[in-house]
């Protein structure tokens, strides 16, 4: 994964953790579940990325036999 997507990802988890702690804080619900969707969202990023990279590392391994 690059540099540059993990930062992304990062950032819209922490506004997702933000948003949720805000929304739970003043009784918004709507805002609460945006922030949790927020954070999936990252994560599912960062799943789909990791599995990126998995599936480089096996390329590499295959052709470097």
């Amino acid at each position: 994964m690059g540099n540059r997507d993990k930062v992304s990802n990062k950032a819209q988890d922490l506004k997702g953790k933000a948003k949720e702690t805000v929304g739970s804080a003043t009784g918004n619900k709507e805002l609460e579940t945006k922030g949790k969707t927020d954070q999936a969202k990252a994560g599912l990023k960062d799943a789909g990325e990791n599995l990126k990279d998995a599936a480089s590392d096996v390329k590499d391994a295959v052709t470097d036999h």
